[in-house]
């Protein structure tokens, strides 16, 4: 009799230990991005805007070394205050065919005198034609009482010998700093300054703000003066007409 073997129980499967799933890892959240505290740029006032002329600008000084603010030299005026600006004082001065070597401010001023023409006269302003402008028309631009002032980023010696070589009728500002040159919005990144033309009245009413080359802001000034006389002349027909 055939003897039949047992068969072997199949040996049961490994056991497979779970494995622990990892612990989640915390949430890193997005730090908030720090906000600028830089305060906004002061906008540039514009014609027809009033400012507060206290600390409009910072401090300034004459080329005589007077310290000095817009907001003084608007008391001190009749009517109002005019800047003009200019890149840098220039000494070569003025030059004309009497005496082409000449650097002295006689023989622009005789050419002038002799022509009376603005536009014949500065022609022959090498490197001061906007001072030269300003000067030569000093008296009809003060008409109204408007005082006239240039203003440069320039010290105070480079200004008054400016001054002394165009024989200047009025007083260049110093402001090497460009806190008012960049309030009233001429300031050329890095250093440079933009020529233009600035007004204000006795109110800190902003009359005239104009970027431009000599004669653009010599003719900016001239149109302004023309309104101003214009309204003289209104307020002169009202007292009139009450007076009667």
């Amino acid at each position: 009799m055939v003897e039949l073997r047992k068969r072997k129980a199949p040996a049961p499967p490994p056991v497979v230990e779970k494995k622990s799933k990892p612990a989640p890892k915390p949430k890193v959240t997005d730090t908030p991005k720090e906000t600028s505290t830089d305060a906004p740029k002061p906008t540039v006032p514009e014609a027809g805007d009033t400012i507060d002329l206290d600390d409009f600008g910072g401090e300034i000084e004459t080329n005589d070394g007077t310290k000095t603010t817009l907001k003084k030299l608007v008391e001190e005026s009749k009517s109002g205050v005019v800047l003009f600006t200019y890149p840098k004082a220039s000494t070569p001065g003025c030059t004309s065919p009497f005496s082409p070597h000449d650097s002295s401010h006689t023989s622009c001023a005789l050419f002038s005198f002799i022509f009376r023409d603005r536009a014949i006269s500065s022609r022959f302003c090498i490197g001061t034609k906007q001072v030269c402008l300003f000067r030569d028309n000093y008296t009809h631009l003060t008409s109204t009482g408007l005082s006239i002032y240039g203003l440069s980023a320039d010290s105070p010696k480079a200004n008054t010998t400016f001054k002394t070589k165009q024989n200047l009728s009025y007083s260049l500002l110093c402001n090497p700093s460009a806190t008012l040159i960049g309030a009233i919005g001429f300031k050329k990144a890095p250093k440079g300054t933009t020529r233009g033309v600035f007004a204000v009245d006795k109110k800190g009413k902003v009359l005239l703000r104009e970027a431009g080359g000599p004669d653009a802001t010599v003719d900016a000034v001239q149109k302004l003066v023309a309104q101003g006389s214009k309204s003289e002349a209104k307020e002169e027909d009202g007292k009139d007409a009450e007076a009667k």
